[in-house]
């Protein structure tokens, strides 16, 4: 049954397209930080081990949430390794080293690329689409980004 929301079965296959790249980018980037809290090394392994953790937790909740969304908007979600990789602008990347250095550099790379993703579809969702409630919840989504950016960025300094 198609959800009767007041948003146009066209707007909500856009926005639905448009949150299935922002969950497949989510998945890609929540693996790369797993990666790195399993194979970090270095004296500051410990701390940079629960940090990554910390990171992915976050990501989890942030997949599941962007995922109901989809949901919501009565479109299923990608749930394969073959979509994400489909759709997300994000790359796998082999490292030589497991520092934390350049897994944080890595990351931080990656959740710069998300939050300008998020920016230039704030204003579609609303526009484009008419959906200000995937608008909303972008901003949202957003600002956890940018906390979580700002975290890896103060390890660079």
């Amino acid at each position: 049954m198609e959800p009767k929301i007041g948003i146009k079965e066209e707007n909500l296959a856009g926005v639905a397209n448009a949150m299935c790249k922002i969950l497949a980018d989510e998945f890609v980037l929540y693996t790369k930080t797993k990666k790195a809290h399993w194979n970090v090394e270095g004296k500051d392994f410990h701390n940079m081990h629960l940090f990554f953790e910390h990171q992915y937790k976050e990501l989890d909740e942030i997949i599941d949430s962007v995922a109901e969304r989809i949901r919501t908007l009565g479109h299923y979600a990608p749930a394969s390794l073959r979509e994400y990789l489909a759709l997300t602008q994000l790359s796998e990347q082999s490292r030589e080293k497991n520092d934390s250095l350049g897994y944080i550099s890595e990351l931080l790379s990656d959740h710069e690329s998300i939050l300008i993703l998020l920016r230039e579809n704030i204003k579609n969702f609303a526009s484009v689409w008419s959906d200000l409630g995937t608008s909303d919840y972008i901003t949202g989504l957003l600002e956890t980004h940018e906390k979580m950016a700002w975290m890896l960025r103060s390890h660079l300094k």
